[in-house]
């Protein structure tokens, strides 16, 4: 029996397949860019750990990522850590990001079909150009606060104590409304928040909204990542499994709720470690 295909139905299962093959592709691209944003990350802490950390008062050590190294200009030691940070958020966001953008590129597609990966491209740069500023943001008062910290041994001295309230805090930032709020955000966004009309401009904002959401849901977890130490892979690691948890599982604000707890325990665990004496 002879099979016939009008010219619109061959159209459409052409269309199919490069559309298939589009998605493969974002797949591939993404887990390569995760592969080395993550090896990059490895290299970096590995880098730092082997130039030493600075032992201060208090039993802690201060790392190298807040330091300024021989000869370096503080412009090209300010954009030296926003790489670093950006190539770190990368690979600790990109988990819960791929899912968010492979719904938005199936949503705009069918109409955009040969601009679909640009428009991806642009809202990923979005995305990732908020965070690129919240390194910048965290950057200035950590050197300043790193600056008196070597200067005052009292300042010195408290710091295990204050990590310890500020992974208490950021514990009990989620269970608040706040919270609940920025996380219900930023899931209407994965699923209903792309743009009617698929432009350059429309993707450039929506990425932008995806990072100010996603950095406000997450502000307590990436505290925690600060004071605990920024260039260390285990709590980057944890960092980024709560994360994506939370953004995706069905019930994402009872999870934050388990990952506040934990938050909040730990906390009081390094309260009391740097309170209590022996």
């Amino acid at each position: 029996m002879d099979v016939v295909c009008t010219t619109g139905e061959w159209e459409v299962s052409r269309g199919t397949v490069a559309a298939r093959a589009s998605h493969r592709a974002f797949l591939c691209i993404s887990a390569l860019i995760f592969a080395a944003s993550a090896l990059v990350t490895i290299r970096w802490c590995d880098s730092m750990s082997s130039m030493g950390e600075m032992p201060m008062a208090g039993g802690w050590t201060m790392s190298m990522a807040w330091m300024r190294m021989p000869g370096q200009s503080w412009p090209g030691a300010a954009a030296s850590f926003v790489g670093m940070w950006v190539t770190m958020m990368v690979a600790m966001m990109l988990p819960s990001l791929v899912p968010t953008l492979w719904r938005y590129r199936k949503a705009i597609g069918e109409a955009v079909e040969p601009r679909v990966d640009m428009l991806t491209a642009l809202a990923f740069t979005g995305y990732f150009f908020v965070w690129a500023l919240i390194g910048l943001a965290a950057y200035l008062p950590g050197i300043a606060l790193a600056s008196l910290t070597m200067q005052l041994p009292a300042l010195a001295r408290a710091t295990p104590i204050a990590v310890g309230v500020i992974v208490m805090v950021a514990g009990a930032i989620q269970f608040t409304a706040w919270k609940a709020h920025h996380l219900a955000c930023w899931r209407e966004l994965c699923v209903h928040g792309h743009a009617p009309r698929a432009s350059a401009g429309t993707a450039w904002r929506y990425g932008l909204r995806l990072g100010a959401h996603c950095s406000l849901c997450s502000a307590g977890l990436t505290a925690i990542l600060i004071a605990v130490g920024i260039m260390d892979l285990g709590t980057m690691a944890v960092v980024t499994a709560t994360i994506t948890i939370e953004r995706h599982a069905p019930e994402g604000e009872r999870v934050a709720r388990a990952i506040g707890t934990v938050a909040v325990c730990a906390g009081l665990f390094l309260l009391a470690r740097a309170t209590l004496p022996g």
